[in-house]
């Protein structure tokens, strides 16, 4: 069984920053893929980024790539999400994700069996 706990969200007004973490069990990220989705009112949820098990090849959404950034420690046993240059579009509310698999493609909802409760993030114009 996995665990997983958001945190980090919050209110910003555009072009701010803001960093999730991602609060997981016992070896969890570094032994599972892990990856952040995101949900809007009205809209179902989209993948926004995504860490590998093995070498860290990470992925990212066209529409976060450049500004937001996935990344690890392995001795908090945390994933986190650095999110910059922020825009009233990525208001939502984030999910963690855990792949214990190791299979499927890290953008699908699909490929993760373990999520976290989620936590808003808001950004102003």
């Amino acid at each position: 069984q996995v665990q997983l706990v958001e945190s980090g969200g919050g209110l910003v007004q555009a072009g701010g920053s803001l960093r999730l973490s991602c609060a997981a069990s016992r070896r969890t990220v570094s032994s599972y893929g892990m990856g952040w989705f995101r949900r809007t009112v009205g809209k179902e949820r989209e993948f926004v980024a995504a860490i590998r098990r093995n070498r860290g090849g990470t992925y990212y959404a066209d529409s976060v790539k450049g500004r937001f950034t996935i990344s690890r420690d392995n001795a908090k046993n945390t994933v986190y999400l650095q999110m910059n240059s922020l825009k009233p579009e990525d208001t939502a509310v984030y999910y963690c994700a855990a792949d214990t698999t190791g299979y499927g493609s890290s953008w699908l909802e699909s490929a993760y069996d373990y999520w976290g409760q989620g936590t808003q993030v808001t950004v102003s114009s």
